[in-house]
């Protein structure tokens, strides 16, 4: 309910309260007056019917005193009735007194029988009203002889006031309808501003600081207003320092590359950044609130998380999150501590080092292949070297042999330090924007690249198609293309039994043309294809070498591909063949 209203109706139901007292206080005093008035006309009437009696022989003139009475009775509208000592009727105003009841145990005739006034208000059998009875003694001589009683309807009393209620209705109403407009303007008058500093104060709650209360008028109301205009400006200053640097905060905390993950003493998460969210592959929103048991199911997290709970103090470590792919972390954490320094929770930094550890895996493994891809070679050469060196050891028959090999490892060193040069070389003019693209039509770069090793194809059989329509063209390093192009088909032709078939596909996919190599050897295993386009890596060491392959073919696809602007990826089914894809922007 509005204030206004519970102002108004409190003082209307004052008024109202006030005009019933006085209306009841009114009516008992208008009541009691009137009685008492009555009365007092009842008390004369008898006086003057008393005194008339003194003159006559009350037990003779029975009949005389009963005309009296009504003859009395009629000009005074009063009933009046005279009763001897022992309580006998001689004489009524309304009745014929041989046919009335005894009266000595009348109230008021008893008491007018001790020598006292009589006085009762009681429902008359004989007329069947309410009456008003007062009785006097009559005394002759001092002695009581006979009782007087003279009585009214309190009908006539009820008659004049209500005629009096009516009044004082109609002009308790009339009181009641301008105090009750006096009410409402005064009501309406203290509640309009407190209703303003009501919807202010809404206003501010809602979140709008600058709402103001208009001044109103009243010392007290003035005062209220201004302090609460200047809560609404302290309140304003605060909150925009307050959101200032809690939008600063929140920038930086979600710009973070690092994960930052709170938890509470209880191992609840009380907030995370994207980054930790995106490590941990959780929902930012549905995570607040949840234990890290429930949340991350990492019993290694969880142990440094508690660890860290328990000491209070730094600490780092590593683990690895097993998912979709190996995830290495970096863990750093500290205790987090309120104000007063009471240790609330911890703070864990996470560093995604998957890339770092990856790195030194492929440099680890880089060494190692470069390393043992040398050493095969060099090792040849020196046992041809001291062979033919030594001429006790010499065999005339066998210096050709020792010859061509020492030719073939040469040949291999060449071709790795080729590769390794090629390689090198590409992604340095690509890292320096040095490769020029230039519109070619990509159908005859797929065909020139196919020539290259028909004749190696011929030799096990195997047919090399081209599918490409002839108006497919694009930006491209004609030259650095078909090696790509032909890395992946000699790779197709080494690794595919006799009469089989090798596709060359170029298609155009939304803005970017695809050149799909696709063969019907071997396969690959799911778990070398992440790690296929490295470096040296081999998916059959033995079989790689035999067929002369230095193990860098594929890297140079991959960053041809990515000197283009494109990608390069493959789809492999072992026993069925694979199938690599050359992804290149069309414009």
């Amino acid at each position: 309910m509005r204030l206004l209203w519970r102002i108004y109706i409190g003082f209307f139901a004052c008024t109202l309260l006030a005009l019933a007292v006085t209306s009841w206080y009114a009516n008992h005093s208008l009541r009691r007056f009137y009685q008492e008035q009555v009365a007092s006309e009842l008390l004369t009437r008898a006086g003057i019917l008393a005194n008339e009696l003194q003159s006559h022989a009350l037990d003779k003139e029975a009949e005389q005193i009963d005309r009296h009475c009504k003859e009395f009775g009629r000009l005074t509208q009063t009933r009046v009735t005279v009763i001897l000592p022992d309580g006998l009727v001689i004489g009524d105003s309304d009745q014929i007194p041989s046919g009335m009841e005894n009266h000595r145990n009348r109230p008021e005739i008893a008491e007018a029988l001790t020598g006292r006034t009589g006085k009762a208000v009681r429902f008359s059998d004989t007329i069947r009203r309410t009456l008003m009875y007062l009785a006097i003694p009559v005394r002759r001589d001092g002695a009581i002889v006979a009782v007087v009683r003279t009585s009214l309807p309190l009908s006539v009393i009820d008659w004049t006031l209500h005629a009096v209620y009516r009044h004082i209705a109609f002009g308790g109403l009339i009181v009641a309808v301008i105090f009750a407009v006096i009410a409402f303007c005064l009501a309406r008058r203290i509640s309009r501003p407190l209703d303003d500093m009501r919807r202010t104060a809404g206003q501010l709650a809602a979140g709008d600081l600058r709402a103001r209360v208009a001044m109103p008028k009243g010392e007290e109301m003035q005062s209220l207003a201004r302090t609460l205009n200047q809560m609404a400006a302290q309140l304003s200053e605060r909150m925009e320092t307050i959101t200032r640097q809690s939008d600063e905060q929140k920038a930086v905390f979600s710009s973070m590359v690092e994960g930052v993950l709170a938890v509470d003493g209880d191992g609840r998460i009380l907030n995370l950044n994207l980054s930790a969210a995106r490590l941990l592959d959780l929902n930012p929103d549905h995570a607040r609130g949840r234990s890290m048991q429930e949340a991350v199911r990492n019993i290694e997290l969880q142990n440094f998380i508690a660890a860290t709970i328990a000491a209070g103090g730094p600490a780092e470590a590593e683990i690895v999150l097993y998912g979709n792919e190996e995830r290495f972390l970096q863990l750093h954490g500290t205790a987090l501590t309120d104000p007063t320094g009471r240790k609330f929770g911890a703070l864990i930094v996470l560093n995604d080092i998957t890339r770092i550890k990856r790195l030194e895996t492929v440099r680890r493994d880089f060494v190692a292949n470069v390393s043992h891809e040398l050493k095969t070679p060099i090792t040849a050469l020196r046992g041809c070297v001291e062979t033919l060196s030594d001429p006790t050891q010499r065999n005339p028959a066998d210096d050709n042999r020792f010859m061509a090999m020492m030719g073939r490892q040469v040949e291999r060193l060449s071709s790795i330090v080729e590769d390794l040069l090629s390689l090198s070389r590409i992604e340095h003019d690509a890292e320096h924007k040095r490769i020029t693209l230039a519109s070619g039509a990509v159908c005859d770069l797929l065909r020139r690249a196919a020539q290259t090793f028909a004749k190696t194809a011929d030799t096990k059989g195997i047919e090399v198609e081209v599918e490409c329509p002839g108006d497919l063209a694009a930006p491209v390093n004609a030259a650095l293309l078909e090696q790509a192009v032909g890395n992946l088909i000699d790779n197709a032709i080494k690794y595919s039994g006799e009469r089989t078939r090798v596709v060359v596909n170029g298609t155009l996919t939304g803005n970017d043309i695809e050149i799909r190599v696709t063969d019907q050897g071997p396969g690959i295993e799911k778990k070398h294809l992440s790690r296929i386009f490295e470096r040296f890596y081999r998916v059959d060491q033995a079989r790689s070498r035999a067929l002369g392959g230095t193990g860098l073919g594929l890297a140079i696809v991959k960053h041809i591909a990515l000197a283009h602007g494109g990608s390069v990826s493959v789809e492999s089914t072992p026993g069925q063949g694979s199938a690599f894809t050359i992804r290149i922007p069309r414009h």
